[in-house]
């Protein structure tokens, strides 16, 4: 008689088929804090654990079938500063696409993610992480989908000229027609319109404005965690009619309740060190662990990010969620989900829950790469109508 197979074993075997479409990791800006892009001096073939959430032996380890790599810059950078250093984070990606061949390959499509399924490796797709990024200019936009950028999340954690996001004071009141436009472009030219980060009103114009399915590449419930970097119930009931998809985050202070405080109080304790609040090179870590040291740190587990998958998948349906862990943007990561390769440990605790393995390979796999491919095909009926827009934030905006 067969002894059954542990809940590990069972998340193992499954993600062997349906492997994991992460929708967010910072490993660029990670190369970029620690070692200034030289990858020489910090190896992701090698375990770099200590040092990094991310290496390709983690990667592996967790089952890791496609990676939206964020080529993300901090929101106070603007204007060309922003845009250049955009150019830098594609440049690394494309830096380990061809240093590590057999791992890494370059997707660009829905059908390249299931050839580098079936080819054993881990298709590289990019998101850029907020439209300052492109700098008011419809045709960076376009030139940052030429290079490969696949989604744009539309803010990061302060406002742009267009747009409002979700941690700063409404400025626009949502999109402005300018913000509008670039969703109509996002849509016509096949980059995917990614709502983390954005304020409730954000979320809910957007997705008023566009016709391809949106993704929120790193959010989670705020009916289980009142943070305004969660998506509201209303928004996820939205997402069946778009067909989009919202990729549950691991970050602690946006899925636990009590280490929201916690983590207002280590982030005041970061700036009043002279240190940026989501550094986390050696010497801003040594600040943190003090400052834990004296604090201690809410238990954030595996059982907190399923609690909000599982409302997640009651609100908006199987078919509309994800997975986006930020791992390397984020000091602090849940107990049992410390790194890439961790993976299988939240999927074996959604076995326990009674989750099927066609949900769970919905979860991993397919819904990520669904959204992509319909946001190809509404692209190439957009393309056949209209071209590119000419646009301009003055134009549209009065600015």
């Amino acid at each position: 008689m067969d002894t059954p197979m542990d809940p590990l074993g069972r998340a193992r075997e499954l993600l062997v088929a349906h492997p994991v479409v992460d929708g967010h990791n910072d490993l660029p800006w990670a190369l970029r804090e620690h070692v200034r892009y030289d990858l020489d001096r910090m190896d992701i073939s090698a375990d770099q654990t200590g040092r990094l959430h991310t290496d390709i032996p983690r990667l592996r380890a967790g089952c890791v079938g496609a990676q939206f790599w964020s080529v993300y810059v901090r929101s106070d950078m603007a204007g060309d500063e922003a845009v250049s250093a955009t150019l830098e984070q594609i440049d690394v990606v494309d830096q380990l696409i061809t240093r590590y061949p057999a791992d890494l390959v370059r997707a660009l499509s829905a059908e390249d993610m299931e050839i580098a399924r079936s080819e054993g490796r881990i298709a590289s797709l990019m998101g850029a992480e907020g439209g300052h990024s492109i700098n008011n200019s419809l045709a960076t936009l376009r030139a940052l989908y030429a290079l490969g950028v696949r989604y744009m999340t539309l803010t990061h954690n302060d406002n742009i000229a267009w747009a409002d996001s979700a941690t700063d004071e409404p400025g626009v009141g949502g999109l402005s027609p300018f913000g509008h436009e670039v969703v109509r472009e996002m849509n016509r030219i096949g980059m995917l319109v990614d709502l983390s980060h954005v304020a409730a009103t954000t979320m809910r114009d957007a997705l008023a404005t566009s016709v391809a399915p949106v993704v929120f590449s790193h959010s989670s419930s705020r009916a289980i965690c009142e943070h305004p970097r969660n998506i509201p119930d209303d928004v996820l009931a939205l997402l069946p009619a778009n067909g989009g998809v919202a990729m549950a985050t691991f970050v602690p202070k946006f899925i636990l309740p009590a280490a929201v405080e916690w983590t207002r109080a280590a982030d005041e304790n970061m700036r009043a060190h002279g240190l940026h609040h989501l550094d986390t090179t050696p010497q801003a870590m040594k600040i943190h662990e003090a400052f834990e040291a004296a604090h201690p740190r809410p238990v954030v587990t595996t059982a907190t990010v399923a609690d909000h998958l599982d409302h997640m998948r009651e609100v908006a349906g199987i078919d509309h969620i994800g997975i986006g862990g930020d791992f390397d943007g984020t000091a602090f990561t849940p107990a049992g989900l410390d790194d890439v390769a961790s993976y299988p440990n939240l999927i074996a605790e959604l076995l326990g829950r009674g989750w099927s393995d066609a949900d769970l390979a919905k979860l991993t796999w397919h819904n990520a790469v669904r959204v992509l491919r319909v946001a190809e095909e509404v692209a190439r009926d957009l393309q056949e109508r209209r071209g590119p827009s000419i646009a301009t934030i003055d134009q549209l905006d009065g600015v």
